[in-house]
C-alpha cells in the first residue's frame, strides 16, 4: 500500500485555484529571472542538441573526438576525416506528467502536483524565453480504455503564450479518482510512439506506478535525452509518533487504522520505504537517465540551481572523455 495519512488531504489542491497567467508572473519574478542569469546562455546545461545536421567533412585535427571519424572517408582518402555537426538552436522539450492521484499528497504545505507545475513552469518559461519548444503529455491513470495512454497532449510550441496554454491544461485536470493504480508504461509508451525526433524528455512523477517502468523509460532514453523528476514528501520516507492514524491508499482509495505509536510499525515502514528507494535508484540506473529528485519540502529555486549544476557537469563529462 502506497500510503499517506488521511488528514493531509484537503492540501491537495496546492495552488490550482491561482490561474496560470497568476502562478506564471510570480515564478518569473521569483525564481525565472534569477536563473536566467545563472544560466548565462549556456541552455546546453538544460537540453543537450544532438547536433543531427552534417554541416561539414574536414581531416582529423589532435584535439578532435575520435568517436566523429568518419570512416568510410578515412578509407576512400587513407587521411583521417572527422565529421563536423551544426548544433540545432531550436530544440524540443517534452514534459511527461504523472497526476495520478498519489500526486495530489502533500504533509506540508503544498502537494506533489503543485511542485511539480512549478517545476514545469519555470523550465518551460526558461526555454521558450530563447526559442525553444515545450510540449506536454498529461496522465492520471484514469483516462481512455481503463487507464491506457495520456489524457491530454499538447503539441510542441514556443512563446509564453504556449506556456500558459501548457500550464492551464495542467491546472484544469481534476483530482483523479484513484479507482485504478498508476502504470507509467502507457504515458512511457505514448511518449515513445508521438515524440518522433530527438528532444529533450522530463519525466515528471513520484514514480508510485505498478513495476516494469524502467524498461519502457531506457528504451526511451536510446532515443531521447530523458531527465526523470521525481516527486517526493518527507512524510513517505519516514513516519513519525502521531498515534492513531488512518492511512489511505493513494492509489486506489482504500483506507487502514494504524498505531504510530508503535515502534515496530514505524520502523517496518521505514524499511519499506528504504527498500523502494532502492528499487527506484536501481531503476533509474538501469534505464540509464539523470535524475533530480524534488521534495514538497524543498525550496523551487535552490532545486533548480541542483538541476542545472547536474545538467552542467552532464554536459562537460563527454569533452572531457
Amino acid at each position: 500500500m502506497n500510503a499517506s495519512p488521511e488528514t493531509s488531504a484537503p492540501k491537495a489542491s496546492g495552488h490550482r485555484g491561482a490561474g496560470a497567467d497568476a502562478l506564471l508572473r510570480r515564478l518569473e519574478w521569483s525564481v525565472i529571472r534569477r536563473l536566467d542569469g545563472l544560466l548565462q546562455g549556456d541552455y546546453r546545461t538544460l537540453m543537450r542538441g544532438s547536433g543531427v545536421d552534417l554541416a561539414d567533412l574536414r581531416e582529423y585535427q589532435p584535439h578532435d573526438d575520435v568517436r566523429h571519424i568518419d570512416w568510410n572517408v578515412t578509407a576512400r582518402s587513407q587521411v583521417p576525416h572527422v565529421r563536423v555537426f551544426t548544433e540545432d538552436r531550436e530544440m524540443a522539450a517534452w514534459f511527461l506528467l504523472d497526476l495520478s492521484p498519489s500526486m495530489d499528497f502533500g504533509s506540508g504545505e503544498q502537494a506533489k502536483r503543485a511542485v511539480s507545475t512549478q517545476f514545469v513552469a519555470v523550465l518551460a518559461r526558461l526555454l521558450t524565453r530563447h526559442g525553444n519548444r515545450v510540449g506536454a503529455m498529461v496522465y492520471d491513470g484514469q483516462g481512455d480504455a481503463g487507464g491506457h495512454g495520456v489524457n491530454a497532449l499538447v503539441p510542441a510550441r514556443n512563446g509564453r503564450a504556449h506556456v500558459l496554454h501548457l500550464l492551464h491544461t495542467v491546472l484544469r485536470r481534476p483530482v483523479a479518482s484513484g479507482a485504478t493504480a498508476t502504470d507509467l508504461r502507457h504515458l512511457l509508451a505514448a511518449a515513445a510512439g508521438n515524440i518522433r525526433r530527438r528532444s529533450t524528455v522530463f519525466v515528471v512523477s513520484d514514480f508510485i506506478s505498478a513495476p516494469g517502468w524502467d524498461i519502457p523509460l531506457g528504451q526511451l532514453a536510446r532515443r531521447h535525452d530523458v531527465v526523470a523528476v521525481r516527486l517526493i514528501d518527507p512524510l513517505e520516507l519516514d513516519l513519525p509518533d502521531l498515534g492513531l492514524v488512518t492511512l489511505r491508499d493513494a492509489e486506489t482509495g482504500a483506507h487502514l487504522l494504524v498505531d504510530t505509536h508503535d515502534k515496530g510499525f514505524r520502523h517496518r515502514f521505514a524499511r519499506i520505504a528504504a527498500q523502494r528507494e532502492a528499487e527506484l535508484r536501481a531503476g533509474f540506473a538501469s534505464a540509464g537517465v539523470d535524475t533530480l529528485e524534488l521534495s514538497t519540502a524543498d525550496d523551487l529555486l535552490d532545486a533548480m540551481r541542483r538541476f542545472m549544476d547536474m545538467r552542467r557537469r552532464r554536459v562537460r563529462a563527454p569533452q572531457a572523455a
